[in-house]
């Protein structure tokens, strides 16, 4: 199995309990980047997944496919992060998003960058925000597009 694949693994059954293991999946000065967060640092990453378990229940990611050349240090994670808000009563609309992820020599993470759809893929999803979203998308897409 390949690091990025054991990586995919370890992102798939991420759990409170794995944060206090992060430095055998994360160099010391990794760099974590998504929609929200830019942060260097195993201090810095624990802190984005204990805020989003500390607001989000059940929430997991399940991957949904994983790139990476074993010559390469640089793979991409396509993933699905299913969860709902601690005071809502079902889950949201899961978001699909990709994950640049490069490779220290050592098998570990050194970069790990989301890519994904913040204003159709979460904000959308919210009342207020929502229907701003949609208006916004619906003034600029071609018509006839989607």
């Amino acid at each position: 199995m390949s690091a990025l694949a054991r990586y995919a693994d370890f992102f798939a059954s991420l759990t409170p309990a794995d944060l206090d293991r992060l430095d055998t999946v994360f160099v010391e000065n990794a760099r974590f980047e998504d929609p929200f967060n830019a942060v260097t640092g195993l201090a810095g990453i624990r802190a984005v997944f204990e805020h989003m378990f500390a607001n989000c229940a059940e929430a997991r990611f399940e991957v949904l496919e994983c790139v990476d050349d074993a010559s390469a240090s640089v793979g991409y994670i396509q993933w699905r992060f299913h969860f709902r808000l601690k005071r809502d009563r079902h889950p949201r609309q899961p978001v699909v998003g990709v994950s640049r992820v490069v490779l220290a020599s050592d098998g570990r993470v050194r970069e790990h960058v989301d890519y994904w759809d913040a204003a159709g893929g979460l904000y959308a999803q919210f009342p207020v925000v929502g229907g701003l979203m949609r208006w916004l998308r619906r003034r600029l897409e071609v018509p006839g597009s989607a």
